[in-house]
């Protein structure tokens, strides 16, 4: 599977952004779909899980009631939508897929596919 992120940049804090991850292949629906973050000096972590159906998602509670997943097995895309958006939120997103059905949120160390990734900057 590979995995292309986009939709990232720069705005003012308390607003949106929508992320979108394209993947290639005819299995998307196979995989668990994760959205991580990596800002500077820091561990890279993650912000959203969705289950292969999409029936399922997850969040840290950093984000949760600001972000929402989603995603569209006919488009073999997954979207985040990102909202409220604060300074602390800047950095770098990153996409990635996993084969497990596991219902919590996971490690980078999980992952089996990993997007290139796009710059959010919330200014304040």
């Amino acid at each position: 599977v590979q995995l292309q992120a986009s939709g990232g940049g720069l705005v003012q804090a308390g607003g949106s952004l929508r992320l979108s991850c394209a993947a290639s292949g005819r299995s998307f629906s196979n995989y668990a779909m994760d959205w991580f973050r990596q800002a500077p000096g820091k561990e890279r972590e993650s912000v959203a899980r969705i289950s292969r159906s999409g029936g399922s998602t997850y969040y840290p509670d950093s984000v949760k009631g600001r972000f929402t997943v989603s995603r569209d097995n006919v488009k073999n895309t997954v979207y985040l939508q990102m909202n409220s958006l604060k300074p602390e939120d800047t950095a770098v997103y990153y996409c990635a897929a996993d084969r497990s059905g596991r219902s919590y949120l996971l490690s980078e160390k999980d992952m089996d596919y990993w997007g290139k990734g796009t710059q959010v900057t919330v200014s304040s």
